[in-house]
């Protein structure tokens, strides 16, 4: 059974993912229209990048309701939540992506193309994919640090306290000491929920970094070609998900 929190969510993101589609559309055609100027691809980037930044706003606000939806999304597929990383895409793929498109990528009559990146943008991009890689390895640090505390002695003995005082309750003193358990218990989970609330956005801003990264170095036209390729690939791997009904084995 799903909670508010989830029910909320799964609404909002169907809306956001039916609003993505609409803008792929605006995306394919702008990167094929010669006559679009310098001025409406810029201003067509910007659209496409309040519409993310406003996902991750609402994302926010759910999660520090109940964060651990965010790491078992229920509005994901299997196939979806196979390529999820730290509750959303991992930031690397859009380097991977950008060296499929510098590579297959057809050159448009309109202007430079992502297979016509100058050895300026090639070097700034590569600085970039190291400095990500590192802010990756500091995110999955700290998961790991989570997951040693959900582990740590202490907690399982904690929760295990905590049950053999409830069994045992029959009296008053019992009754203040399972009181006093539940509460170092209560306080303990808190701890551990507001961790992963760090992390999850902590791995956020590392997404969020990584676009304004890309886009910051590419031309207008480039990074409305990385968006359609970016938003093509969300598109696509949400209707493969959604025919496929088995748990699926892929990594990111």
């Amino acid at each position: 059974m799903r909670s508010q929190v989830e029910e909320k969510f799964s609404d909002f993101y169907e809306k956001w993912v039916f609003q993505d589609v609409d803008c792929l559309q605006q995306l394919l055609i702008a990167s094929k229209d010669p006559l679009l100027h310098e001025q409406e691809q810029r201003a067509l980037v910007s659209k496409l990048t309040a519409h993310h930044k406003g996902f991750y706003a609402e994302k926010w606000a759910s999660a520090h309701e109940d964060v651990l939806a965010f790491f078992s999304p229920q509005w994901l597929s299997p196939l979806e939540n196979a390529y999820t990383w730290m509750t959303g895409w991992k930031p690397s793929m859009v380097f991977r992506l950008i060296d499929s498109l510098s590579h297959h990528h057809r050159v448009p009559s309109q202007g430079p193309s992502l297979r016509q990146l100058s050895d300026e943008q090639i070097k700034n991009i590569q600085e970039l994919r190291n400095r990500i890689r590192l802010d990756e390895e500091k995110v999955e640090r700290e998961m790991e640090r989570q997951q040693v505390a959900l582990a740590d002695r202490g907690m399982v003995e904690l929760a295990r306290l905590a049950s053999r005082v409830t069994v045992r309750d029959g009296g008053r003193g019992t009754e203040s000491a399972a009181v006093r358990v539940e509460g170092l218990l209560e306080s303990a989970l808190k701890g551990l929920l507001t961790g992963l609330e760090k992390v999850m956005k902590s791995a956020d801003c590392v997404r969020l970094k990584t676009f304004k990264g890309v886009l910051d170095v590419l031309t207008p036209l480039q990074c409305i070609q990385l968006l359609a390729a970016f938003s093509m690939r969300q598109v696509q791997l949400r209707e493969w998900g959604k025919k496929i009904e088995f748990p699926c084995c892929f990594q990111v």
